[in-house]
């Protein structure tokens, strides 16, 4: 039975994306900036962290379950051909450096899918792997590549400075943020920089932020919580007082006893004036286009982090929405920079690590 959506999703077109004659140029710097707080880090560290999302509070293993009965529109990719599919999913929060909790910023979600079939993008026609990259919030943080590359020279200046400052600031700007979500708003910038809500992250609802291609169409996609243990969880706050790891202590307590079910969702671009591709910045209106439940991600109660799934994920893995099929190929300014970034990050990560960059063929590969 077909979708029934008005106005209807409109079909990918190569004339969608707008190449930018310097991207290469901006790609490199990105590369630079982000080379730098790898670096920084390093020092401080010892060890070799993502530049950004680089600690990690979940380490989870489950399965993907897509539906046998989709209408053709939404049995498009990964999602046409019905089944479970192993999957790695790793919370997060933005930073390259690792923060006190209470040093409150976005959170991230990555998911690995494993066993997955079909033609795939240049770069791993060898693999078997899906990637999907997301953030608790619906927008970028900036328009561009070149907007973004902005931005992070200010965070590469920060990194691994007067955390103690970072935890007033924080505070502060979290209080700033409530005013404003009491009025009806949001304001990324002040989440971006520190006011993100001090809630529990089982509860947050994740967004690629940026659109990918859906096979036939276009799409953002997103993950909710389905499970009613886990839609308790939205807002509920989390005292992360005198407790620096307490959101990964959250999680940990939580699949410890129970597990959790997330849907995963994807909204269609039925208008490229409204929904842009190039501008990562703007929310797509979800009264014109709302979320739709195309599959569910079910994890069963399991260790939530430990120092094996840390080396196994942490170390062993990267993350990268280029890690794909050709019909989830990412979109836009800020999806075409990070496909060479996300690469030379990894690269730096194995070379400082010691460890080997390559793609899993099996979840069974992980020593978890």
């Amino acid at each position: 039975m077909p979708l029934s959506l008005h106005p209807a999703p409109i079909r990918f077109d190569e004339s969608l994306e707008v190449i930018e004659p310097d991207e290469a140029q901006t790609a490199q710097s990105l590369i630079d900036t982000l080379t730098g707080i790898n670096e920084t880090t390093l020092r401080h560290e010892g060890h070799a962290n993502r530049a950004v999302h680089a600690k990690s509070h979940g380490l989870l293993t489950g399965e993907l379950i897509v539906p046998g009965d989709l209408p053709p529109e939404l049995a498009q990719g990964l999602f046409a051909t019905p089944g479970h599919y192993p999957l790695v999913m790793r919370l997060s929060t933005v930073p390259g450096d690792i923060l006190d909790d209470s040093v409150s910023t976005p959170r991230g979600m990555a998911i690995k899918i494993f066993d997955v079939k079909g033609p795939r993008l240049p770069g791993c026609e060898g693999d078997s792997t899906q990637d999907f990259v997301m953030v608790n919030g619906p927008t970028f943080s900036a328009p561009d590549a070149k907007k973004f590359l902005s931005s992070l020279k200010l965070v590469a200046a920060t990194t691994d400075k007067a955390e103690g400052a970072k935890k007033a600031i924080s505070a502060v700007l979290r209080g700033a943020e409530k005013v404003i979500e009491a009025f009806g708003g949001k304001s990324s910038t002040l989440l971006a920089l520190g006011g993100q809500p001090e809630t529990h992250i089982l509860g947050d609802t994740f967004f690629s932020q940026v659109p990918l291609r859906f096979g036939d169409y276009v799409v953002k996609f997103s993950v909710a919580p389905a499970s009613p243990n886990l839609v308790r969880l939205t807002d509920l706050p989390l005292d992360l007082h005198d407790r620096p790891n307490g959101i990964r202590e959250a999680v940990i307590e939580h699949f410890a006893r129970e597990g959790g079910e997330w849907e995963v969702r994807v909204q269609f671009c039925t208008d490229p004036e409204a929904m842009p591709i190039e501008d990562a910045s703007v929310s797509w209106p979800q009264e014109r286009s709302p979320y739709i439940e195309v599959a569910r991600i079910v994890v069963p109660a399991q260790p939530a982090w430990n120092e094996a799934r840390r080396a196994s994920i942490d170390d062993g893995l990267s993350f990268n929405p280029w890690h794909a099929l050709a019909a989830h190929r990412p979109l836009g300014s800020v999806m075409r920079a990070r496909r060479v970034a996300y690469k030379a990050m990894a690269a730096f990560r194995a070379r400082h690590n010691g460890t080997a960059p390559c793609e899993p063929k099996s979840i069974d590969d992980l020593n978890l």
